[in-house]
């Protein structure tokens, strides 16, 4: 009789704390909730500096002629009409190809536009590089 007095209070206890660790609102369900909601603070702070860092770009976009004309330089290739691009063999260490003048898309300015304006690309024609202006 001593020793079912002693088990049922025990085996309440060890149900109550069954639930408590690892029931559906227990202490195991409760460190993961939080560890993903740091991660969720975590990866929102990297978003915003994101959209941050987007927004400053479409600003200069829109107000910097340097920077769209840095994108142009960059991205599509392009070159004002008194500059001549080289490209060089590719690799470490080079096979001893000399250099030679790659065909470059020189801007065309029309007549009364200032030096380095924006202006519509034209490609040389075949054969031909583009001329420094000189």
């Amino acid at each position: 009789m001593q020793k079912s007095l002693f088990l049922a209070p025990a085996a309440v206890i060890i149900f109550i704390l069954y639930f408590t660790v690892f029931g559906d609102r227990g202490l195991l369900r409760i460190n993961h909730l939080h560890r993903d909601l740091d991660d969720m603070q975590k990866h929102l702070s990297e978003l915003k500096e994101e959209n941050d860092k987007l927004k400053r770009e479409i600003a200069a976009l829109q107000s910097d002629r340097r920077y769209l004309e840095s994108i142009a330089r960059r991205d599509f290739g392009l070159v004002r009409g008194n500059e001549v691009i080289y490209q060089f063999p590719g690799g470490k260490g080079g096979n001893g190809a000399a250099a030679q003048p790659a065909p470059a898309l020189a801007a065309q300015q029309p007549a009364g536009t200032k030096e380095g304006a924006h202006a519509a690309p034209a490609p040389p024609a075949a054969g031909q590089k583009a001329k420094t202006g000189k």
